[in-house]
């Protein structure tokens, strides 16, 4: 059985989150998603609207995902790799330095594949047309 790993903030889910999952769920046969905490998320962007418990069962809820793992780590060590049996890790192509610092560990094991973003859709974004569209 091959089981991916993807993981994300999930703040207000929308068809990029769902893509992501779909096409990380046709990689593998077992899906595992790590949703990252409210303060982890805080610290390198804005703090979610959706609080993490929400999230956590949004995504629980979606029949393309088998496991969810909360508070998932921003940094994917070895260890959590192996603790989880994770054989591929998946993520969007938005790639920046950031991004491969937290992403060592796979990218070094060659588990690690990146997908293209769904384009035209984002939180920020949706974040940005409530704000024009209500102001």
């Amino acid at each position: 059985m091959k089981r991916v790993y993807t993981d994300m903030a999930a703040d207000m889910f929308h068809v990029g989150h769902l893509n992501l999952i779909k096409r990380a769920k046709s990689l593998g046969d077992y899906l595992i998603v790590g949703i990252h905490s409210d303060d982890d998320i805080g610290q390198y962007k804005r703090r979610p609207i959706i609080p993490q418990g929400d999230r956590y069962e949004m995504i629980r809820s979606c029949r393309y995902v088998d496991e969810v793992i909360e508070a998932a780590p921003l940094v994917m060590t070895k260890e959590f790799l192996l603790d989880n049996k994770i054989d591929l890790v998946v993520r969007g192509d938005d790639v920046t330095p950031e991004h491969l610092r937290q992403q060592a560990a796979p990218i070094k094991m060659d588990i690690m594949r990146y997908l293209p973003r769904t384009k035209g859709v984002s939180t920020t974004l949706i974040i940005d047309n409530i704000i024009k569209q209500y102001s």
